[in-house]
């Protein structure tokens, strides 16, 4: 067995009206459809699969989860596929292995895990800001995304209206049906392009995932934590957007903006209620001039998604979103996916069905 060093990101899910399976990986992983025939005899071609495993996910429940579930996963399997356990090290180490998987020519890199894991894999099948490529330039298959979620979050899973079943992940990825599914970019002034697959969000919410982001210890009360504490010297702001190469135009005392490729973050709130992760867009939601207290009146409508109707809440479609800060404290947070990017300016772009994901 093929051991990587690395990082395990899960979310699990499936909902045939967002995202449609068009077809098998090449040579279906399932143990059935992993021979070939050749001159009458049986010649296997075992697939290689990459298992990105945050140990640390979950305060440690990710990786005694994992450990209970690989009997299962490898007797699923069988002798057909090449089981790549990768136990990440830390921050970012799980968009190395990815990165370094697909340039082997791997079937599929797993994140094992929660949206955080999820997150760092999706950026690993980016470099320089175009995609990884097989080392192989001969090679004529990509390598898919899955998941399996094991974290304290997955908001992703909860769009593609997936259980949180790690057992229903392993037989998606058995079947190996997959979808072409969209990526979200982030440029700044300087850096390189960072990339997200379900939510980017600006301001209040953001601050929320800083700050939530301390307390994980404490599951998804952890949002709730975040938001607390996000509100202290919290102030609405003008902000400055460009849509779709269009005429800049000012949003006046927004509380949050959030651009959307699926539809949950922040543990389950409906933030873009229409968002599709294979639509060619985002949905683009802005909240202006909330005070504390709409926040409590109107929680409720912010996690069915029934919020697009209230007063001050606005939603469009966009392909590309420039946002920039009227003034110059460079202090309005930003954050993708609930990992923290930094500060304002940002411009988000979306990539059309630049990733395979196994569904």
């Amino acid at each position: 067995m093929i051991i990587y060093q690395g990082i395990v990101a899960v979310a699990m899910a499936r909902n045939p009206s967002l995202i449609r399976a068009e077809q098998p990986m090449a040579s279906d992983l399932s143990s059935t459809d992993c021979t070939a025939l050749r001159g009458g005899a049986s010649l296997r071609r075992r697939r290689d699969l990459v298992f990105v495993v945050n140990p640390r996910g979950a305060n440690g429940t990710t990786v005694q989860q994992w450990k209970k579930l690989l009997p299962f996963l490898r007797s699923r399997f069988g002798d057909d596929c090449n089981i790549c356990e990768s136990l990440t090290s830390g921050p970012s180490h799980a968009i190395d292995i990815t990165r370094e998987a697909i340039r082997e020519g791997a079937d599929a890199v797993i994140a094992v895990g929660g949206d955080g894991t999820l997150h760092e894999v999706v950026n690993g099948f980016f470099c320089s800001g175009k995609p990884v490529c097989n080392h192989d330039m001969n090679s004529s298959h990509s390598t898919a995304l899955g998941i399996i979620p094991l974290g304290t979050g997955s908001d992703f899973a909860r769009t593609l209206g997936w259980k949180n079943d790690p057992h229903d992940a392993i037989e998606r990825i058995a079947k190996g049906l997959k979808s072409k599914i969209d990526v979200g970019c982030i440029t700044g002034e300087i850096g390189e392009s960072h990339y997200f697959i379900n939510v980017a969000d600006i301001h209040l919410s953001a601050k929320a995932g800083y700050y939530a982001s301390r307390y994980k210890k404490f599951g998804n009360l952890c949002y709730v934590i975040g938001a607390l504490q996000a509100f202290f010297r919290h102030h609405n702001q003008d902000l400055r957007i460009k849509v779709d190469e269009g005429d800049w135009e000012v949003c006046s005392q927004v509380t949050a903006l959030c651009i959307g490729n699926a539809k949950y973050f922040g543990g389950g709130m409906k933030i873009t209620p229409n968002a599709n992760p294979s639509s060619g867009d985002y949905e683009v939601v802005i909240l202006q001039d909330f005070k504390w207290y709409d926040f409590i009146f109107k929680m409720h409508k912010l996690y069915n998604g029934t919020h697009l109707s209230v007063k001050n809440v606005s939603s469009r479609r966009a392909r590309s979103i420039e946002v920039e800060e009227i003034g110059s404290n460079g202090s309005i947070y930003v954050q993708s996916d609930g990992e923290f990017l930094g500060f304002l300016p940002r411009k988000f772009s979306i990539l059309p069905g630049v990733i395979e994901l196994i569904c």
